[in-house]
């Protein structure tokens, strides 16, 4: 396979990656209420709905701690895709050092957020996209071994 190529299946989709990141921070921040994006997990976690929640008198501001909850998480991710994608387009994934570097921290945030998600959330609506990062993750893993060899 040309050399060309097979650099962009390593690139490309780490680059995916980090746009999939701003897009998802970017709704958290911005939706009114984010904590709904995830409402059915979040009430079988809480065993409770969020109706009950917020109309006990002690929660009444829950809501606003919740809103600025969330849009820091949704500005955490979008930070992350900003640095993931300014990152892969400085090095282009050019060396083996950029390459191993990039693939061990996303290896430890996917393996946080897989243990999250499944010990705390299993319903989440959002493990389609877990899924399909894992995928691009493992796309330009297994091409970074094809370009080495």
């Amino acid at each position: 396979m040309d050399k060309r190529l097979v650099h962009n299946f390593i690139w490309i989709p780490v680059m995916i990656i980090g746009f999939i990141a701003i897009g998802m921070g970017l709704t958290w921040a911005l939706h009114k209420e984010p904590w709904l994006l995830d409402k059915v997990p979040n009430e079988i976690l809480l065993k409770k709905s969020f109706k009950e929640l917020f109309t006990a008198e002690i929660n009444y501001y829950l809501p606003s701690y919740l809103t600025l909850v969330y849009k820091f998480f949704g500005l955490w991710l979008t930070s992350l895709g900003l640095l993931i994608i300014n990152y892969v387009y400085i090095t282009r994934m050019g060396t083996k050092e950029s390459r191993f570097s990039i693939y061990l921290v996303l290896l430890i945030i996917l393996m946080g957020i897989y243990y999250l998600v499944f010990s705390f959330i299993p319903t989440s609506p959002f493990i389609p996209v877990l899924y399909i990062l894992t995928m691009l993750y493992l796309i330009s893993l297994i091409f970074s071994f094809k370009l080495e060899g």
